[in-house]
Order: structure tokens, then C-alpha cells, then sequence
């Protein structure tokens, strides 16, 4: 399973990847799409304002279960991809790319370092 190394993960299978303009791009991982199946549906509750770490900004359905999307660092949300609510199924199809989910400034980029490695995250889920 492709799991890659430019970005950090909860373990609740969000991946965090932070961009050259200092924002950090949220999605759900290979695996979190592989266990959840097709995809069926996604909200995003938190479109704007600030996020906390470990806060729930929406929630993802699938044929098989519904799961909450947690940010893993405190900052602003600045961009939801709409054109991945309008057609869930992207993230099926491309989760570490088009399938993205939220754009957040964290307060402080240091606070990716908390969270899992690629190789800590792929090792806990095979």
C-alpha cells in the first residue's frame, strides 16, 4: 500500500502535508480508502475560521461505515475542496492528490512533527 513519505498521519488515518506557501493540505490515506470502500459521501463542518488539533471538521460515507475527519494541528481553515464534496468518489480514485480534503495555516508548522512518519503510519496498519 502506497503510503507516501512527504506528509505525517493521525492515527485515525487523516495524512497532513504541509505546502510551500507555509498551508498544510489534509486527506484521508490509501488505507482509510481501502477499508472504507466506495465512497459515497463527505461534509466538511469546519469551511472556515479556526480548527483546534484533534478537532472533527467533517465527516466521510462510504457503503460500509461513516467516520469522522480530524485535523491534526491547531490554525485557520482557508480552503474545502469543493469539487471533492461534489464527487466524493475522487478520493477513491486519487486520496493523496485531487481526493485532498482541507487547507489549513497552522499556528505553528512544527506541530506536524507530532504526528506519525510515513514508515511509523504504514507499520501500524499492515
Amino acid at each position: 500500500m502506497d503510503t507516501p513519505n512527504d506528509r505525517r498521519y493521525l492515527d485515525s488515518h487523516e495524512w497532513h502535508k504541509l505546502n510551500d506557501d507555509g498551508t498544510v493540505t489534509i486527506g484521508i490515506s490509501a488505507f482509510a480508502v481501502d477499508e472504507l470502500t466506495d465512497i459515497t459521501y463527505l461534509e466538511v463542518t469546519k469551511d472556515s475560521g479556526t480548527v483546534d488539533a484533534g478537532e472533527a471538521f467533517g465527516e466521510i460515507e462510504s457503503v460500509k461505515a461513516t467516520s469522522d475527519l480530524y485535523c491534526g494541528l491547531a490554525g485557520e481553515v482557508v480552503e474545502v475542496n469543493q469539487a471533492v464534496i461534489d464527487d466524493p468518489e475522487t478520493i477513491n480514485r486519487d486520496c493523496y492528490g485531487a481526493g485532498w480534503v482541507l487547507r489549513v495555516r497552522p499556528n505553528d508548522p512544527a506541530d506536524l512533527d507530532e504526528l506519525h512518519t510515513a514508515e511509523a503510519y504504514a507499520a501500524a496498519n499492515t
